[in-house]
């Protein structure tokens, strides 16, 4: 592990710009990767940015063989700041690769600045990388996620749903899959709601959705913010089933979600129930010495599935750029080239949330092998049975 860093901080728009340069004193600049992060350490996603940010303060000095240095940005989950913090990065820092950010939005606004100045971007949160080349995406594809919501609702044989989510590319892209997937497992969709990240009241969209009265409702919001709901349709009476999506899988979530969370149903990735894996599972080594690394620093009961994801794109580069550097070195655009080029024909690689497979038609990492379903039950997360 790293045994020195240094942290500088300035002010970038509404950034705090934390810059960890890790790298030994005998290594020449010539041959030191340089990543640049962009998360939401504040803002309505700092639940998810915080252990993000928090992980690249643990990782190893080295990535793929070679020095690496970590310029993170904070880009208080907003897209134009994320958008600003990429341009930043890769024309000022001449980064090799850029990772983030926390958010849809935020993550999209750096793929159009990734795609445009031709440099590998791993998101962290998930979205649809379309037809952009140089842009791909570490976690479980919405698809994936509520996918295994639709086969458990159909077990509880639910027969019709509500859906509410946020007003922006998030809230759209889940009901884009909520749509599609209510019409294949034949669960009608009975109302359809969206609310701001930074709304404090979603009453009126709660009574339209009770006066709808669906089995359950399924949501399409992440961090502490998708719980605002919960608590209007609970305060309502509602007494339905609740089904969030991967983005709200963590204990600070726990906290601002309360009773209104108790039977909560939400998919996530294998970190979270990993010494429940079987041993045979490439997954388990690689997420319990994430948790070791993570937990050791930051105390026992700190893990987090999102600082997990930052750990997975360190582990697809580390992967990488091993190759990568027999063909170009850092700083050239023959290096971004060929990391991009490897990314996607990445296969079967263990990552702590499940193993990750990418194509040049694909460039979402984990699939369906990814997934585990876990309840709120007594205010804490349990492996659903």
């Amino acid at each position: 592990m790293s045994n020195s860093y240094r942290i500088r901080s300035m002010v970038v728009g509404l950034s705090a710009v934390l810059s960890l340069g890790l790298g030994t004193a005998a290594a020449s600049a010539q041959d030191t990767v340089n990543i640049g992060i962009s998360i939401s350490a504040t803002g309505p996603a700092a639940s998810l940015g915080v252990p993000e940010r928090n992980t690249f303060e643990v990782l190893p000095d080295r990535v793929g063989g070679l020095p690496v240095n970590y310029i993170i940005l904070d880009d208080a989950t907003d897209p134009s700041v994320a958008g600003k913090n990429a341009r930043k990065l890769i024309s000022s820092d001449r980064v090799d690769v850029i990772i983030g950010s926390s958010t849809t939005p935020t993550s999209l606004a750096i793929a159009q600045v990734a795609q445009e100045l031709k440099v590998p971007q791993l998101g962290l949160a998930p979205f649809n990388t379309g037809e952009k080349k140089w842009v791909f995406s570490v976690p479980q594809s919405y698809g994936v996620m509520y996918r295994a919501i639709f086969e458990e609702m159909k077990k509880r044989n639910v027969k019709n749903i509500a859906y509410i989510g946020f007003s922006d590319a998030q809230g759209e892209a889940g009901h884009r899959e909520v749509s599609a997937l209510a019409t294949e497992f034949d669960i009608p969709l009975v109302a359809n709601e969206r609310y701001g990240r930074q709304d404090q009241s979603v009453t009126s969209q709660a009574v339209r959705i009770s006066q709808a009265k669906p089995d359950a409702v399924v949501f399409g919001a992440s961090g502490t913010g998708a719980a605002l709901p919960m608590h209007a349709l609970r305060k309502l009476g509602y007494d339905g089933a609740f089904f969030q999506n991967h983005g709200v899988a963590n204990n600070d979530f726990l906290r601002v979600a309360g009773p209104s969370g108790e039977g909560m149903i939400c998919p996530t990735g294998l970190v979270l129930v990993a010494d429940q894996l079987d041993d045979k599972n490439p997954s388990k080594k690689l997420a319990l010495e994430y948790i070791k690394l993570y937990e050791g620093k930051y105390g026992a009961g700190t893990l987090n599935p999102f600082g997990a994801y930052a750990y997975d794109a360190y582990l697809l580069l580390d992967h990488v750029i091993a190759k990568a550097r027999k063909q170009a070195k850092p700083g050239s655009q023959e290096f971004r080239n060929s990391i991009r080029d490897h990314l996607e024909q990445v296969k079967d690689l263990p990552l702590t949330h499940g193993s990750s497979t990418m194509t040049a038609s694909n460039h979402a990492s984990l699939g369906s092998d990814a997934v585990a379903l876990i309840e709120i039950k007594q205010g804490k997360w349990k492996l659903l049975k």
